[in-house]
């Protein structure tokens, strides 16, 4: 009769999981870091509502001041403002957004192999079920033999 073994036991042989957002956050440079609190800051509605306060208020003052008009309507100047905002505001915007899309293939990656890794060991699981099985089967044949 054919000699019952189990496959060997499976041994990891991978290191440990880390978390990725404390690795990348620790590696993060201070432009980044800025980058990132600016747009956190422009994209609150504290930020609209605070925004739009100032402009109503710049509006009403211009449209209230009798002796001197520092920006008349059509308000030039809080265009001129506006416009400067934008044009600084909207690439700091993009860098953010460019670290968080890198973020997120550093994270994709790490889920993959994640992945790779679970299958691996579910394989193991299954090999030695089966091998249990099998195992099982041949006790069975005997004890049905012997009685």
């Amino acid at each position: 009769m054919k000699k019952i073994h189990f496959p060997p036991p499976f041994r990891h042989n991978h290191p440990p999981i880390k978390n990725l957002n404390d690795i990348i956050d620790e590696r993060m440079t201070r432009g980044q870091r800025m980058a990132d609190m600016v747009a956190r800051t422009v994209g609150s509605w504290r930020f609209i509502i605070i925004q739009s306060i100032l402009i109503a208020c710049w509006a009403a003052l211009n449209m209230a001041a009798y002796i001197r008009h520092w920006d008349p309507y059509p308000f030039i100047l809080l265009n001129l403002f506006l416009s400067l905002q934008a044009a600084y505001t909207a690439p700091i915007i993009m860098m953010s957004q460019n670290r968080l899309a890198e973020k997120d293939r550093i994270e994709a990656h790490n889920d993959y192999l994640l992945n790779v890794k679970s299958e691996q060991e579910i394989q193991a699981v299954l090999d030695h079920l089966n091998s249990q099985c099998v195992m099982l089967d041949k006790i069975l044949e005997k004890i049905t033999v012997s009685e």
